[in-house]
């Protein structure tokens, strides 16, 4: 799988871009605040309906415009795919696939599988629950049609459960519809939970060999994951915490309230890890995540790499860009330092100066 070209049309600082992109290693290089990140935020909308800044359409949109367009062209199993996406500012945004116009965003997932990796990331492991379940449902989503759809219709009918709780503090007789809400709820929930399951004993088959390596065999790392609620308890949890729930306004039992534990030799790295153990476990996680797309869907993904290389220390640089064999890579980073220019090989290196870009070799 591989990105062939990428235009923009009034996109953040972009008035217009044209861009053509290597098989192999691309590189991005600029100042700060110059528009590096926003070539790759829009190749990440265009794979996930989304920008991974969690920004707005209308907030994406250039200033001096109603809209924006975005056109990327792909290779899959060598098929051209074209992915067409239209930014409004007051309306949802529209998307086409090959020129047709497509029902619902979420059909947009697994037609381009990307691995996005940025320093924030580094902290995926001792950040908060929502940031770990964040990055297992986004990888699923992309790599399971059933995932996506139990996932939506779970948050939809978690969103009418808080509602109805919040009103029955006006309506107490609401108590009554809390019951077939709640079959719908365990319903989704339990699908999630065993996806999830399966993900995590999937990711555990890859994670372990991968940190062995950047461990130097030193160290051991697993995957544990934490639901909040077993699927043969889901009913009676449920049921009992109704009153809890009332009082709080909100669902506080279900797969929305779901962990990932990541243990270094049976010891919880978030908890009892250094800095650098957690920052190895992330990198640990990230490459799992190229590894398990490749298992799963038989391509190599586009691995997008957000000025990350300036955040690792040579020996975790290395381990990172000897997995990248293969793999079609777009990068940004601020200059071209020595560690570039002698260690690391590329085949297309563009300058990126304040909305514009240009091919330097």
């Amino acid at each position: 799988m591989k990105i062939n070209s990428l235009e923009l049309e009034n996109y953040r600082n972009y008035k217009e871009l044209a861009l053509d992109f290597d098989k192999g290693v691309n590189i991005l290089y600029g100042d700060n605040a110059q528009g590096k990140t926003n070539v790759l935020e829009a190749i990440y909308l265009s794979a996930t309906t989304r920008s991974h800044k969690g920004s707005k359409d209308k907030d994406i949109i250039n200033f001096d415009a109603a809209e924006a367009h975005i056109k990327l062209m792909l290779e899959r199993d060598g098929l051209e795919r074209r992915i067409d996406m239209h930014l409004r500012r007051a309306k949802s945004k529209g998307i086409a696939v090959d020129k047709v116009r497509l029902k619902k965003a979420t059909e947009l997932l697994g037609i381009l599988n990307i691995v996005f990796f940025s320093p924030e990331d580094l902290g995926i492991i001792k950040n908060a629950p929502s940031e770990r379940r964040r990055f297992a449902d986004m990888e699923l989503c992309q790599l399971d049609q059933i995932y996506l759809y139990d996932l939506n219709n779970y948050n939809k009918v978690v969103n009418q459960r808080n509602k109805l709780l919040k009103d029955m503090s006006f309506y107490p007789e609401y108590r009554d519809m809390i019951g077939i809400l709640d079959k719908q709820l365990i319903s989704y929930g339990k699908k999630i939970i065993e996806r999830r399951i399966r993900f995590t004993e999937e990711l555990n088959g890859i994670i372990e060999k991968i940190h062995d390596n950047i461990s130097g065999g030193k160290e051991k790392l697993h995957v544990s994951y934490a639901c909040n609620v077993k699927k043969e308890e889901y009913e009676e949890k449920m049921a009992s915490s109704l009153d809890k729930d009332i009082r709080f306004k909100a669902t506080t039992v279900g797969p929305h309230r779901d962990d990932f534990i990541f243990f270094v030799n049976d010891t919880d790295v978030r908890v009892f890890g250094s800095q650098g153990q957690q920052r190895s476990a992330a990198l640990s996680l990230k490459l799992s995540e190229i590894e398990l797309v490749k298992q799963i869907t038989k391509n190599d993904p586009v691995l997008l790499l957000d000025d990350v290389l300036s955040e690792l220390d040579e020996n975790r640089q290395g381990h990172l860009l000897d997995s990248i064999g293969g793999t079609q890579t777009i990068i940004t980073c601020t200059g071209l330092d020595d560690f570039v220019n002698r260690r690391f090989s590329y085949d297309k290196l563009f300058r990126v100066t304040d909305g514009s870009i240009e091919r330097v070799n």
